[in-house]
């Protein structure tokens, strides 16, 4: 019986610090991006390229089409 307690509290220490990591790294990418350094930041992009340079963090990319539901 108390292994079981001590693996649940083990999980839930894990399930923290996983989260505080997670934070972390996050708060880590939108600190270092490079949207926050620009000399003009009101001023659209002037290409793709650029907006792309100034996208925060890793951008999401849409699921196959085999794999997104008809809705």
């Amino acid at each position: 019986m108390n292994t079981d307690r001590f693996r649940r509290l083990a999980g839930r220490i894990a399930a923290v610090l996983a989260e505080m990591n997670e934070a972390q790294r996050r708060a880590t990418v939108l600190r270092v991006a490079p949207d926050n350094y620009l000399v003009r930041p009101d001023e659209p992009p002037d290409s793709y390229a650029e907006f792309l340079a100034r996208t925060s963090g890793p951008l999401l990319h849409e699921p196959p089409a085999e794999d997104r539901t008809a809705a």
